[in-house]
């Protein structure tokens, strides 16, 4: 294997595991015992870890120590600011087109959950991020998908979004964003997602303000 593939592996696997938190905000990074646990030299694991300084996901400080980047609230809520125009012109936008079979088959789900099916924060995070990319291919916006995995990767490095354990208002709200985009009621749609970010707000700011 190459060293740009072995960089690129290394980088894989250490971007992964900051999103993901397995990898907590605020976590030193060794070189010496990220090579034995990845089982790779020093050069592409510097390189990997160049890059993701280049991200913006890890700081080197003054002594050299390298230390995964926490984002806070404030930078949280402006990623829910941003997402809400994006989305909610998305979301009028995919209405002039109708419901996807995929949205509909995300629908499904979404409504399992309001009717009581169990679900983990890790799956309702990969169920959550599949219905905004579906709103956004409904919409025919082709970048859009992958802006969104981008502001998404960053937010969940913020503690506040690993605080919940019930997703039925979240799944609800999903609902009501698809119906309307399969009744064709634009208007609607816009609305319901805006709503939907307006309450992604409140629970934010409520955990905080209880935290």
């Amino acid at each position: 294997m190459s060293g740009a593939t072995l960089a690129e592996t290394a980088y894989a696997r250490l971007r992964g595991d900051i999103v993901s938190g397995r990898i907590p905000a605020e976590t030193v990074l060794s070189e010496r015992a990220l090579t034995e646990t990845l089982g790779l030299s020093r050069t592409p694991l510097r390189a990997a870890i160049s890059r993701l300084e280049s991200e913006g996901m890890v700081d080197r400080l003054s002594n050299g120590v390298v230390l995964v980047r926490s984002v806070t609230v404030e930078q949280l809520l402006q990623i829910v600011q941003l997402r809400q125009k994006l989305e909610a012109a998305a979301a009028g936008r995919a209405a002039g087109f109708g419901a996807t079979r995929e949205l509909l088959e995300i629908r499904a789900q979404m409504q399992a959950i309001v009717d009581g099916a169990p679900v983990s924060f890790d799956d309702f995070w990969e169920a959550d991020g599949a219905f905004h990319r579906a709103i956004a291919r409904a919409a025919r916006l082709e970048l859009l998908p992958a802006i969104l995995d981008e502001q998404r990767g960053i937010a969940r490095r913020c503690s506040l979004t690993r605080t919940y354990d019930t997703f039925v208002d979240q799944a609800r709200e999903h609902v009501d964003i698809i119906d309307a985009v399969a009744a064709h009621d634009a208007e609607r749609a816009a609305a319901r997602m805006a709503g939907h970010f307006d309450h992604v707000r409140a629970r934010f700011l409520g955990t905080f303000n209880t935290s």
